[in-house]
């Protein structure tokens, strides 16, 4: 492809990027295909000579886009949003025509810096502890890649602090123990497990009646570990967890940390960016006592995936447990401290150009756009939570403060499990099921960027109608 075809069939792809979002409402939600379907219509081998671009746009048309679940989609109410906006799509699109490794300060400086005036901003618009600020004696942010890496470098780091940088030997290593609730996101125990804590060093703490972490259950588990001989190091607590938006008491479950000297993690994974509306700042309740911290700006923001925004108030320790230096990464800025190599603050080495559809994203849209788009969701949602509240047939089984809401059928499970069925063959939209002490439930998480009062009535009417 020569530099011509390149800006003729560049401007094709915004076109066609554009006439997507543009018209994406009267697409299905859902994809709608089979197993196999995507690959069956395209060939088993691949070609040998070139092929025209008008093909493989063709092709996109024909095969790729029926097999698309749209997560931009207004009726989109599934997992939780995945929002975008056209100055995030530009910086990605920037970011790979730029094609920069800044996996240290001297491979691209530019990279660097602007990632921490990012995460100085986010720290800054959300309000956080200023232990997270760059500028702070022992923490920073960095942008991770989602929060599952997050919550795997927080691992590590506590990993490191209660072993002194001792792995993979007898002794310490092997007695450590970490505590979660069953609310928790699946990457705290996939982090554990790569961190190579066995699951019966895993703790499950107790819930109470709103799914959140009880602190007197932590302080009893932790004491008897301690009495037992073991080592309890990291402990996660949930701001809004996937399946019911439980808050964990933070602030008692800190208390408890400081006292026997454990690492708290903070997952405030889509619930944090709650925090850019200053009456919703409650979201960021006790995270004085956290040693980290991740929100991701590629969910309830306007941010394109991958955009997990990471802070540490302890940053001797993630460096000791990450940071490798081999003769050809040395460089005299960063051996004189005046530079962060962020391949320091990560799993991999490499790292792309992400602060760039941070920085637009914030410059061209305005920080005022996501918080009126964050205030009329929760409004949606509790209007919605007043339309269910009316129905006798359903209950609301957990809180709702923000933009989810869970509902069960009160006839039972296979009530419930037959309603989420049916939503999700109709126009409703698309809907996810979880289990909450037992029961079924339909989960509704109002958050796409085009979502309005109009498709969050039509979905409701739509469920009360098949009830």
């Amino acid at each position: 492809m020569t530099p011509e075809e390149f800006r003729r069939h560049g401007h094709e792809v915004i076109d066609w990027i554009a006439d997507y979002l543009d018209g994406i409402e009267d697409r299905p939600v859902q994809a709608e295909v089979d197993p196999g379907d995507v690959r069956a219509a395209l060939p088993e081998h691949p070609p040998t000579e070139p092929e025209s671009f008008d093909a493989v746009l063709d092709d996109v048309d024909r095969v790729i886009l029926p097999g698309v679940t749209n997560w931009q989609h207004p009726q989109w109410f599934a997992y939780f949003p995945a929002n975008n906006s056209y100055p995030s799509i530009l910086g990605e699109l920037m970011s790979a025509g730029l094609g920069v490794q800044g996996m240290s300060w001297v491979t691209s400086p530019a990279c660097t810096e602007l990632e921490t005036l990012m995460l100085d901003w986010m720290q800054e618009l959300l309000d956080l502890p200023e232990q997270f600020r760059s500028t702070s004696e022992s923490g920073g942010g960095v942008l991770q890649g989602s929060a599952s890496e997050a919550t795997l470098v927080a691992i590590l780091s506590a990993r490191h602090r209660a072993t002194g940088g001792a792995v993979n030997v007898d002794g310490d290593t092997s007695r450590l123990v970490a505590y979660s609730t069953s609310q928790s996101h699946s990457s705290i125990e996939k982090g554990l497990r790569i961190a190579a804590i066995g699951t019966d060093r895993i703790r499950i703490v107790p819930l109470d009646d709103d799914f959140a972490m009880r602190p007197d259950a932590l302080d009893e588990m932790i004491r008897a570990d301690i009495e037992a001989g073991l080592i309890p190091f990291f402990v996660n607590s949930n701001h809004g967890t996937t399946s019911s938006m439980a808050f964990d008491p933070t602030g008692a479950i800190g208390a408890i940390c400081r006292e026997h000297d454990v690492w708290l993690h903070v997952d405030g994974a889509m619930a944090g960016i709650a925090a850019l509306v200053p009456e919703f700042r409650w979201v960021n309740a006790g995270l004085e006592f956290a040693d980290s911290y991740a929100t991701n700006a590629h969910k309830w923001m306007g941010v394109n995936f991958d955009c997990t925004t990471y802070w540490t108030g302890d940053r001797a320790s993630l460096l000791g447990a990450l940071s490798i230096l081999p003769e050809y990464l040395r460089s005299a800025a960063a051996e004189a401290g005046a530079v962060i190599d962020y391949r320091d603050w990560q799993v991999p080495l490499g790292r792309r150009f992400r602060a760039l559809k941070l920085w637009f994203t914030i410059r061209c849209e305005g920080i005022d756009a996501f918080r009126r788009m964050i205030r009329d969701h929760v409004s949606m949602t509790q209007q919605l939570a007043g339309w269910i509240g009316d129905d006798e047939r359903f209950e609301i089984v957990a809180p709702h403060p923000l933009n989810l809401v869970c509902l069960a059928h009160v006839a039972g499970n296979e009530a419930t499990d037959a309603l989420i069925e049916a939503a999700n063959d109709s126009d409703a939209g698309h809907f996810t099921r979880t289990v909450l002490d037992g029961r079924s439930v339909l989960r509704i998480s109002v958050g796409a960027r085009t979502t309005t009062p109009v498709h969050v009535e039509h979905a409701w009417t739509t469920l009360a109608s098949l009830a």
